[in-house]
């Protein structure tokens, strides 16, 4: 009778995969405060800088995943995640697994349910940081499914950035995280669509870029209003922008007349002529918000947001 295999002893605290820009930054930030962590990237050369840093450099993935009882996946896709784990799934059952990946709220809940099946805790993570934040409270990571593994291992994650639990569906995190970042990729685009107007009388991005960071400042401060307003259902009330007075079609013809693609731009116009040819001109600029919402889902408060 063969004996069984035995696991190799737990040696760190965390095991890190994938060690790229993003994946770097967290072994980095979990080694300066004291804790012992294990790396492992597909091309071993990324790891060198970290275990210089005095990392524990992983043979193999499998070395990897045996060596902590939580395991942080920071990869490319959703189906680099599956391509990496699926090969260990049985070193993984029983531990603590911490995605954070950038992926879809659908492609997350698949990968808590391929994770249940296996016998894997498993956790979303949605990092909203650039790398040189992570280790600084101004930064901002969302997390979702398991409410014990996010408390059990909330000090090691609180090194990371300011922790925010969004409730034990795994796709909620990476729900508000793609959401907030269409918000940043949209306005993004907007500047870059200003700059190349401008561009057209000589002005440099640089220049454009010193006026339009503080007016694009300013303007956020009208995003509570605006969050009344969609909340309230009511796009009748006094003192909102009327859809007609917010009409576009003056700026689309412009970056026409400059040779501009007006793409970005024209879109919102699009939102706003079907809402004015539905007979809502006189109703506020917020009500293209009906153009693109789902059915309004019915939220559980034991569901909603908890630091």
């Amino acid at each position: 009778m063969s004996e069984p295999t035995r696991k190799p002893a737990q040696l760190t605290d965390v095991s890190m995969l994938g060690l790229g820009a993003m994946g770097s930054a967290p072994a980095a930030a979990l080694l300066g405060a004291g804790r012992s962590v294990t790396v492992w990237n597909r091309t071993p050369e990324r790891a060198e800088k970290t275990v210089a840093r005095g990392a524990r450099g992983a043979a193999s993935l499998r070395e990897a995943v045996t060596a902590s009882p939580v395991v942080v996946a920071c990869l490319l896709t959703y189906d680099s995640v599956r391509a990496t784990l699926d090969p260990v799934a049985d070193e993984l059952r029983g531990r603590t697994l911490v995605n954070v990946t950038t992926i879809t709220p659908t492609e997350s809940r698949q990968l808590a349910a391929w994770a249940a099946e296996v016998g894997i805790t498993y956790r979303d993570g949605a990092i909203m940081v650039v790398p040189d934040m992570i280790g600084a409270r101004e930064g901002q990571i969302f997390y979702s499914g398991s409410r014990e593994a996010y408390d059990a291992v909330l000090p090691t994650l609180d090194i990371w950035a300011t922790s925010e639990f969004h409730g034990e569906d795994a796709g909620r995190a990476s729900l508000v995280d793609l959401a907030m970042l269409s918000g940043m990729y949209q306005m993004f685009a907007g500047f870059i669509h200003g700059a190349a107007m401008v561009a057209t009388m000589g002005m440099s991005a640089t220049e454009f870029a010193a006026r339009q960071a503080p007016f694009l400042s300013a303007m956020t401060r009208g995003l509570a209003a605006y969050a009344e307003v969609v909340d309230g259902g009511d796009y009748t009330v006094p003192g909102q922008q009327s859809l007609e007075f917010s009409d576009l079609s003056h700026l689309v013809r412009a970056s026409k007349e400059q040779g501009v693609d007006p793409a970005p731009i024209a879109t919102v116009q699009e939102l706003i002529s079907r809402q004015i040819a539905a007979g809502h001109g006189a109703e506020g600029f917020a009500r293209i918000y009906e153009n693109l919402r789902a059915a309004r889902p019915t939220v559980r408060p034991e569901e909603g947001t908890a630091a």
